[in-house]
């Protein structure tokens, strides 16, 4: 019979995220300054972060380790936190990331201008959208958009930002979503008659 473990000491056992090494994919090269401001190049671009100085980030061309100098509960969360955001840099400048929305609605719609986007959903006007620098937007079907780039945090605030158009509706569903969203529906006055 294997002996009871509780979850503090399975925790223990088994190891943080923070403390897991990070490999350098082929093709990334990773430069760490002294301030702990980290640059990262691949072929999809360049990724720049300043990090806590407090944290002790090391390379040696193959792994990333991120030590941290104490076990305070404010260290241990930096070390998780300097990890999870270096790993993301590392993926984005070599794979890049990608979020896609639909637009779900009689008559919306969305067309490609060059590196722009022009949205048709609902009202008196067409919305008009343009990409950052290093974003990519691509029009996959009249209904379907995809974002693309190397920072997963401006991918992510560009697709928020492009359903802030027009929100999904609490009682139909029309607006702009992402994809596979749910979208929970509210049942209206009919319902309430009923």
């Amino acid at each position: 019979m294997s002996p009871v473990v509780n979850a503090k000491e399975k925790k223990r056992i088994v190891g943080r995220i923070g403390s897991k090494p990070i490999s350098i994919i082929t093709g990334v090269e990773v430069d760490i300054s002294i301030d702990n401001y980290v640059t990262v190049k691949g072929k999809l671009g360049t990724l720049h972060q300043a990090f806590d100085p407090e944290t002790l980030i090391q390379s040696d061309g193959e792994t990333i380790k991120i030590l941290r100098p104490s076990d305070q509960p404010r260290h241990r969360a930096l070390q998780g936190l300097t990890r999870a955001l270096l790993y993301n840099m590392v993926v984005g400048v070599s794979e890049g990331y990608q979020r896609f929305l639909e637009l779900v609605g009689m008559g919306y719609r969305v067309q490609q201008d060059g590196v722009n986007l022009v949205f048709n959903v609902g009202y008196s006007h067409t919305v008009q959208v343009a990409p950052p620098e290093g974003i990519t937007l691509t029009v996959e079907s009249p209904t379907r958009v995809a974002v693309f780039g190397c920072s997963k945090q401006q991918v992510g605030q560009i697709a928020a930002e492009i359903r802030s158009i027009r929100k999904p509706d609490a009682y139909k569903g029309k607006g702009v979503r992402y994809v596979g969203e749910v979208v929970r529906l509210k049942p209206g006055k009919a319902a309430a008659r009923k």
